[in-house]
């Protein structure tokens, strides 16, 4: 990551990973929006599909557009998209329009992951991607990490916690002035898209398939960590809401600690078996969150296992986007469709909360994702062994 700041145009692309890190501002605004509006679980559950079910709707369409206009272009798109929306609860903070801000940041969001990823590759070489996309992770965890803070210092400087959505608005602004004043190499931008179904048919491929599973499911442990969080201590320690969002700070520095690392770790060790490293470890942290009763082994079970999922977003994308170079706009897209894991597993813990009557249901849903991550980075990594 070190040697990508040296070159001056990869600051501002680095730079904007840290608005595609305003999605995880869900977790803890599902709390604060639950207790604002007095809302069940359930329905609380359904509050992160409104940024997380955009990706599964836009994520191809966005790949095409891609295809059109360049990366570059789309990112800007996403940055107008994210401002309008962090701007709407600002102005006017009811429960319909906090839903819309949601919305409009999935959106954007969507298109920024689309076209951010693969615009790293216009300012470095395939032998550093894994390395330069785990880089953009850490300022990603960043700012995920900063989200619950500013929350607090909005509620406490300013008396509501929705002043967060004017500090994002900002800091998109900036975002944006800085990527449109700063020149990076074009990629080759192909005249017409490939069509949906050519996109979508690149699930015939074993390998791509069994990588977009495995999106699916990391997105979904990571939103799904990170919301229940908090709830583990509200539930077993009785903390109130502003004093549990330490939960999702603890885990957001330890899944940036963890980013960093793995920049390092990454350019001189293989990926799958960092991969399957780290997942173990992450096994083991799920399974003391089932029987931590305190505040600290919480903490400590939360941490870990965002300081071992850091980097398995972005070893899975590199192996994707390794595995057919040709389609990289393509593969972008279809593999981003899989962050709607984001949408898809926070309701299914809200379910199995409620049925069982305590977090205990949402830690099997986020373990049943991790016993699938765990199986692909095995499979995945054989297939991908057998094609090179």
């Amino acid at each position: 990551m070190f040697s990508l700041i040296r070159k001056h145009n990869a600051i501002p692309v680095l730079a904007t990973f840290f608005v595609m890190g305003f999605c995880d501002v869900v977790g803890i605004a599902t709390s604060y929006v639950k207790q604002d509006f007095g809302l069940s679980e359930t329905l609380a559950g359904f509050i992160p599909s409104m940024v997380f079910i955009w990706f599964l709707l836009l994520s191809v369409p966005s790949a095409l557009l891609m295809n059109r206009l360049g990366r570059k272009t789309m990112v800007q798109i996403s940055n107008v998209v994210t401002l309008v929306g962090m701007l709407i609860p600002f102005f006017s903070y009811r429960l319909l329009t906090v839903m819309a801000a949601f919305v409009l940041l999935g959106i954007g969001n969507t298109i920024l992951q689309i076209s951010l990823n693969p615009l790293l590759t216009n300012v470095v070489g395939e032998s550093r991607l894994s390395s330069a996309l785990t880089g953009g992770q850490v300022v990603k965890a960043l700012s995920s990490f900063c989200a619950p803070f500013l929350a607090l210092l909005a509620g406490s400087v300013f008396g509501n916690w929705k002043y967060l959505f004017a500090i994002y608005a900002a800091v998109t602004l900036l975002s944006f002035l800085l990527l449109q004043l700063t020149e990076i190499p074009r990629e080759e931008v192909s005249g017409k898209g490939t069509g949906v179904g050519a996109s979508f048919a690149l699930l015939k491929d074993k390998v791509i398939l069994m990588l977009f599973l495995g999106i699916f499911f990391i997105v979904g442990l990571d939103v799904g960590t990170n919301t229940v969080s908090a709830k583990l201590l509200i539930e077993r320690c009785m903390l109130p809401v502003e004093k549990a969002s330490l939960g999702a700070s603890v885990y957001f520095i330890c899944r940036t600690a963890g980013a960093f690392i793995g920049v390092a770790l990454l350019s001189r060790m293989d990926d799958i078996k960092y991969l399957k490293i780290n997942l173990f470890c992450a096994a083991a942290a799920m399974a003391l969150l089932f029987f931590a009763g305190n505040m600290p082994l919480i903490l400590i079970g939360i941490g870990a296992v965002g300081f071992f999922c850091s980097s398995v977003f972005s070893v899975l994308f590199s192996q994707a986007l390794k595995a057919r170079p040709e389609k990289s706009n393509e593969i972008s897209g279809f593999m981003i469709t899989g962050v709607a894991g984001g949408a898809v597993i926070p309701p299914l813990m809200g379910v199995c909360t409620q049925l069982i009557g305590s977090q205990a249901g949402s830690l099997i849903v986020i373990s049943l994702c991790l016993v699938y991550l765990i199986f692909c980075a095995f499979a995945a990594g054989q297939r991908v062994a057998t094609r090179e």
